[in-house]
């Protein structure tokens, strides 16, 4: 019989026990490695794909740095070649005019020179002259006292008042005779209008040539709404400034409501911006890449347009075999403007005046309307090649074959060169007639109201004048007179020394005409 106690119990289950609490723990480390280890490999991958996004973003990062760097560097070259440019004009226009008066002081030496031999070698004869006259005066000095004494003698007047009355009598006759040349003139002018008038336009029109600086800058690029502002600046500025780049164009986005405004000195290129971005609002797809793309086509059509341009313009004024880049540049002309005024527009209109002043003048007519309509072709290219528009200008054409009588005519339009042609005449004569138009070119309220208060103070200086009225916006002044002062041949006069006073005093386009008013009225009343 088996007696089982706790004794018997103990050491039966105890190396079973044992044995379980050594599997236990060895099923426990292996459990405790096996999970260290999986843990330990989820860490290296979470490790792993830190870095590499780690790796990703710096190489993102280091692409947009490099990216702006080199934007940065751009501008920056811009903006010095830029500056670099007009520094160069500036100095080029400064060593000419030193240059220009260099050759002015070697003349003016070279006259002073040759006439202070002409004195020197003309003293000694000079001398002798010298004192034969004043043997010869003195001789007169005596007939003329022995004179005198036998006139007071004769006359029982004294000499003062002999001479007096004989200046009366000779102020009175010179009058006389200088209103009746002047008559006299005036009838010969009249019957030989024609033939003076040609002259007079020839000689007096090349007067007018000013300039007035008022030219259009900017241009006002409408929006739908002001959300597609944020998506022409783009991230960070981006799309603006690859836009700026692109065109050589500013463009201003400020407060103004559904506009944006952009702004250059170079009417062809702010075109060619405006076309642009409207094509990038209408079409809605603003990026760097797009902006490129458009203003490449829009290039293309802008100067597909040019050359449409400058074949109707040809066609309308009646001239042919024109060289097809001279016709690319006439079209330019419609984006340039000069003192407010279209270059394009101004060119036609001269060639206009130029053949109908030819056709009065006997001279040849297409001749005269080319040399007119190709005087400002270097206005096309002036903004982007260095030097004056009439030398450029005179370049082109010289280079494009164009005749030696066009080119002379285009180089001294602006009287900066020899003139060898009458048809250079008529080119100065036309240009100034269509800038100084009424409308033409656009001036400033105080100059108008200084012009106005400077005719009315000459013209009421002059004595006898009771009031003067400019009127026609300064081109004409009516002078009132005082009847018991002025006569009707004393207000001829008048007219013509007020006329000649302004042309002395004031500097002005056009003409201005005088008109001297003298009227006397006697009033009574029958009661």
């Amino acid at each position: 019989m088996i007696i089982i106690n706790d004794t018997n119990i103990i050491r039966l289950f105890l190396p079973w026990a044992i044995l379980w609490g050594i599997i236990t723990l060895i099923i426990g480390y292996l459990w405790r490695k096996f999970v260290s280890e999986r843990a330990l490999h989820a860490a290296e991958r979470r490790a792993k794909d830190i870095v590499q996004e780690a790796e990703n973003l710096a190489l993102n990062k280091k692409r947009e740095i490099d990216i702006e760097a080199k934007e940065l560097i751009y501008r920056l070259k811009t903006e010095f070649e830029r500056e670099t440019r007009n520094k160069r004009k500036e100095l080029q226009f400064q060593e000419k005019r030193l240059q220009q008066r260099e050759l002015n002081i070697e003349r003016k030496l070279e006259v002073l020179d040759k006439k202070e031999a002409d004195i020197s070698l003309s003293e000694r004869g000079v001398e002798e002259k010298i004192s034969a006259l004043k043997n010869k005066d003195e001789e007169l000095r005596t007939l003329l006292e022995e004179a005198k004494q036998n006139l007071a003698r004769i006359s029982g007047i004294s000499p003062e008042e002999a001479k007096s009355q004989l200046l009366r009598v000779m102020e009175d006759d010179a009058k006389k005779e200088a209103q009746n040349i002047i008559r006299k003139l005036e009838e010969e002018a009249r019957n030989t209008a024609e033939e003076k008038a040609r002259k007079i336009i020839l000689i007096s029109m090349q007067r007018l040539a000013p300039e007035h600086a008022s030219e259009s800058v900017v241009s006002v690029v409408s929006l739908p709404n002001d959300e597609i502002k944020g998506r022409i600046i783009g991230r960070e500025g981006r799309n603006i400034r690859a836009f700026e780049m692109a065109t050589g164009v500013d463009i201003i986005v400020d407060d103004t409501p559904e506009a944006v405004t952009l702004s250059s000195f170079n009417a062809y290129r702010r075109e060619i911006a405006r076309q642009t971005l409207e094509r990038l609002i209408a079409d809605g797809r603003i990026h760097p890449g797009r902006i490129e793309e458009v203003v490449e086509k829009v290039e293309k059509k802008v100067e597909e347009d040019m050359i449409a341009e400058g074949k109707t313009t040809i066609f309308e004024v009646g001239i042919e075999n024109v060289h097809p880049e001279i016709i690319k540049l006439l079209g330019r002309l419609k984006y340039r403007t000069s003192y407010g005024q279209n270059s394009l527009q101004h060119a036609k209109e001269s060639a206009f005046l130029a053949g109908m002043i030819a056709a009065e003048m006997g001279f040849d007519i297409k001749t005269a309307k080319r040399a007119a309509l190709l005087h400002d072709i270097g206005k096309a290219v002036d903004q982007e090649v260095e030097g004056a528009h009439p030398e450029i200008g005179s370049e082109l054409l010289k280079k494009y074959g164009e005749a030696d009588v066009i080119v002379n005519a285009t180089a001294d339009h602006h009287k900066d060169a020899e003139t060898n042609n009458p048809y250079t005449l008529l080119a100065q004569i036309s240009d100034a007639i269509s800038a100084t138009r009424p409308g033409a070119r656009r001036d400033t309220l105080e100059k108008y109201i200084r012009r106005i208060d400077d005719l009315e103070k000459i013209a009421s200086a002059f004595e006898g004048v009771d009031t003067a009225f400019a009127i026609s916006a300064g081109r004409e002044i009516r002078v009132i007179v005082k009847p018991s002062k002025i006569s009707d041949e004393r207000a001829k006069d008048l007219a013509r020394e007020i006329a000649r006073k302004i042309e002395a005093t004031l500097q002005y386009i056009g003409q201005v005409k005088v008109t001297v008013i003298r009227e006397k009225r006697e009033t009574e009343l029958a009661k």
